[in-house]
């Protein structure tokens, strides 16, 4: 093992060992047996030091997103990914806090695909007519609630005693982002001529439209009228419903 892999282990191990997730440089140093200014020339200082753990964090949480092949139903695989996703926090809650801390001011390239492969999911959801939302919108509100969820139970488990909280806001939130047939038959196809009890069908066809759009194989308008009309079904998707 390197130096730097060597380094940024220990830094890891002392990470979740901590009583508050935090480590000095000095403490890293003694435990991976290196100097000071062998951590500084591989890693700049403490701050690039959490960085690298930071970015080695997401890659783990990542392994458990890579490995899994697509099910057939997208809104079941959005399910799981938010149960996954509080699992790891609960597992790793030092890491978990530190990967979500404000004082990471540049967010590491593996967050970054951690939500592109959310609203992968989603955009098949809406490709199923499965979605009342644009899935860029949906992901930014999944994504915000499934992370306020975690911090919440890892940060405050005196608190947050109650096992059934984070499968309860999921539901809440996947209701306002499925449309209600989703959720009363989860693995049911919708049925577009079907007559829906409230006013998400026009939102849902938009989004389906708009995402069916975008996987023809040639494009068929102009690029000025391929951005307008996603403008305008954009609006219908994500309007505020009454």
């Amino acid at each position: 093992m390197s130096t730097k892999a060597r380094i940024l282990e220990v830094a890891a191990a002392l990470v979740a060992e901590s009583p508050n997730g935090d480590v000095s440089t000095r403490a890293v140093c003694e435990a991976a047996g290196v100097g000071a200014p062998a951590l500084y020339r591989h890693f700049g200082d403490k701050e690039g030091l959490l960085s690298a753990v930071v970015d080695h964090g997401w890659e783990k949480y990542l392994a458990t997103k890579r490995d899994r092949a697509p099910g057939t139903d997208p809104v079941q695989d959005l399910r799981d990914g938010w149960d996954t996703h509080v699992e790891f926090a609960l597992h790793n809650p030092n890491l978990y806090r530190l990967m979500n801390s404000p004082a990471m001011r540049t967010p590491p390239a593996a967050a970054l695909e951690s939500h592109r492969i959310l609203t992968a999911d989603l955009q098949r959801a809406a490709e199923q007519g499965k979605l009342r939302l644009a899935p860029e919108l949906a992901a930014q509100i999944i994504m915000s609630a499934n992370v306020g969820v975690a911090l919440m139970l890892v940060s405050r488990p005196a608190t947050f005693t109650d096992g059934s909280v984070s499968r309860r806001v999921r539901d809440s939130v996947h209701t306002m982002v499925f449309t209600p047939d989703v959720m009363t038959a989860p693995t049911a196809t919708p049925d577009p001529s079907a007559p829906e009890a409230d006013d998400s069908r026009l939102p849902a066809t938009a989004a389906r439209l708009n995402a069916l759009l975008r996987q023809a194989p040639a494009p068929v308008l102009s690029p000025a009228e391929d951005a307008l009309l996603t403008e305008w079904l954009n609006r219908l998707s994500n309007a505020p419903r009454s």
